[in-house]
């Protein structure tokens, strides 16, 4: 019987579509697919390469003894690391001296920090074995900063992030740009070794690259206690006098609109004497709504769609659906000015850029940051155009009728980016113009107390029975709208996805058979009776 063939599938970075059509193919003619996993069993290998599969395929999960933890193996951690080869190399030889053919999964490419090669070594000389390249995370995290990573001459550096840190600063120091693998808990370190260098306000961490979860920030802004093993920090190399030239050009292919340059990109110069400029961009500034996809317009629907890029925070991007092409660049939610300056340089590299927020941009959102910034002399080219989108306050009035049917004002009980001075303030000057009131950002897990300060102060100038309207969640899958009293308020039953809608003096509630409804009136005192 002839002996089977060993495949080193390359999957890439985290993409199903982003797998070459060779290793899609191989992986679905595979006897055998096989694939690495730490202790708890979840594999990125075999979760990306989950839609190649097919049904009657023998499956090897070679579980790692050991990842981070320590060993009581006699020959310590590497001992452990380099029996569990062998025994993983004698499964697959079962296989291919069967005669069966083994496609052995790598996140990334095979030969680039991957686990395949030790495999390759022990198997190779028995076996035909033969290698799919993959597209690495280098690549993939700088096609998510749409920034080009190299160009011209310059040099890039591949580091991992386990070196000494003395010996990673030198080397930072040396190169034009560099690539750190292998963070998770090197970070701290990592950092440290770019501030030495004086690289780290040039440098930037990309979470999950390709994948859904993917997430893009300044390196100086990561919190050091949540990093994956799966991140990157990349220094881009120094931006080359010479500007790029526009695609489109005398001499390169159709012109693509708005569209961001791509590593490499260098169309040649027109004999013709045409200039080569960068071509400028754009950023939208877009608002989704409260929660309902209906409740997204279709201007804010078109401009999504014709997006290079979206940036914002994982939560709404998430609500964007996937589209093939575009890159998304995910992060928290305290780093506004950063994605602000983020969206803003990629739109002046070429990019189109939707910046999402929640509800309206203008309203307590990333409307203010993305125009605060585009106010540096740097961004002064760069077009930026704001989409309105139903507000989480009309959302939720919405619900019980019309709470703010007359004079109302929007106050945000975050202490975060304002002292809570002003903002006991302003409620208390809203509270005795006799206003309605919409109260956003009204508690977190670590901000508690503001909801029953806030009580207390609306109950100087409001009386007990005020009505209060709770909405949480309005338009998502766990909504939920109640009608009580300012008296009522428990600030336990509060949390960041709920908004308050405090009535005036002329606010009523009344029964139906559909619930308690809600308005405020538009005649007030005098004016009524005439």
């Amino acid at each position: 019987m002839s002996t089977g063939k060993l495949w080193g599938i390359g999957l890439g970075p985290g993409d199903p579509e982003l797998v070459t059509v060779k290793a899609a193919r191989l992986i679905a003619e595979a006897d055998v697919v096989a694939f690495h996993s730490a202790k708890h069993g979840r594999s990125i290998s075999r979760a990306i390469a989950e839609p190649y599969l097919r049904a009657g395929q023998i499956e090897e999960h070679l579980v790692y003894p050991v990842t981070v933890e320590t060993t009581d193996h006699p020959g310590g951690y590497q001992g452990a690391i380099d029996e569990f080869y062998e025994q993983a190399a004698a499964r697959l030889a079962t296989h291919l001296a069967a005669g069966r053919t083994v496609a052995l999964l790598a996140a990334g490419d095979p030969l680039f920090y991957s686990s395949y090669m030790h495999m390759h070594r022990r198997l190779a000389d028995r076996f035909d074995a033969e290698i799919v390249p993959g597209i690495t995370s280098v690549s993939a995290a700088s096609a998510a900063l749409g920034t080009p990573l190299v160009e011209g001459e310059q040099v890039l550096t591949v580091l991992p992030g386990t070196m000494p840190v003395e010996e990673l600063t030198e080397r930072l120091r040396e190169t034009d740009a560099a690539a750190i693998m292998k963070l998770g808990r090197t970070f701290p370190g990592v950092r440290r070794a770019l501030a030495d260098s004086g690289r780290l306000n040039d440098a930037y961490y990309v979470e999950r690259a390709s994948s859904t979860r993917q997430r893009v920030l300044a390196a100086a802004d990561v919190d050091e206690a949540d990093v994956p093993y799966f991140s990157i920090t990349l220094v881009p190399g120094p931006t080359p006098t010479t500007p790029i030239p526009a695609r489109g050009a005398a001499g390169s292919a159709a012109t693509p609109t708005h569209s961001a340059p791509a590593v490499g990109d260098s169309a040649p110069h027109a004999a013709s004497g045409a200039e080569s400029v960068e071509l400028p961009g754009e950023v939208v500034v877009v608002g989704l709504g409260p929660g309902d996809a209906d409740w997204t317009t279709p201007q804010v629907t078109a401009a999504l769609a014709e997006a290079t890029d979206l940036v914002g925070y994982t939560t709404y991007i998430d609500r964007v659906p996937e589209r093939a092409g575009q890159r998304r660049h995910a992060s928290d939610n305290k780093v506004e000015s950063e994605r602000a300056a983020m969206a803003l340089d990629l739109a002046k590299r070429g990019a189109r850029v939707a910046v999402v927020s929640s509800g309206d941009p203008g309203v307590f959102a990333m409307a203010a940051a993305v125009l605060e910034v585009s106010a540096e002399p740097q961004f002064k080219d760069v077009p930026v155009r704001v989409l309105p989108g139903l507000t989480a306050a009309n959302a939720v009035a919405s619900r019980v009728g019309a709470p703010l049917g007359h004079d109302y004002a929007m106050i945000s009980l975050s202490d975060r980016l304002k002292p809570w001075d002003v903002v006991a303030q302003r409620l208390s000057a809203v509270a005795a113009a006799d206003m309605a009131i919409a109260i956003y950002n009204p508690a977190s897990s670590q901000r508690r107390w503001q909801v029953g300060a806030m009580r207390e102060v609306l109950l100087e100038h409001r009386p007990p029975h005020t009505p209060v309207v709770l909405g949480r969640d309005v338009g998502g899958p766990t909504e939920s709208v109640r009608v009580i009293t300012l008296g009522e308020l428990d600030p336990d039953e509060v949390d960041m996805r709920t908004l308050l809608i405090i009535g005036s003096s002329t606010t009523t509630t009344f029964d139906t058979p559909e619930g308690t409804r809600v308005f405020t009136s538009r005649r007030y005192g005098s004016v009524a009776s005439r």
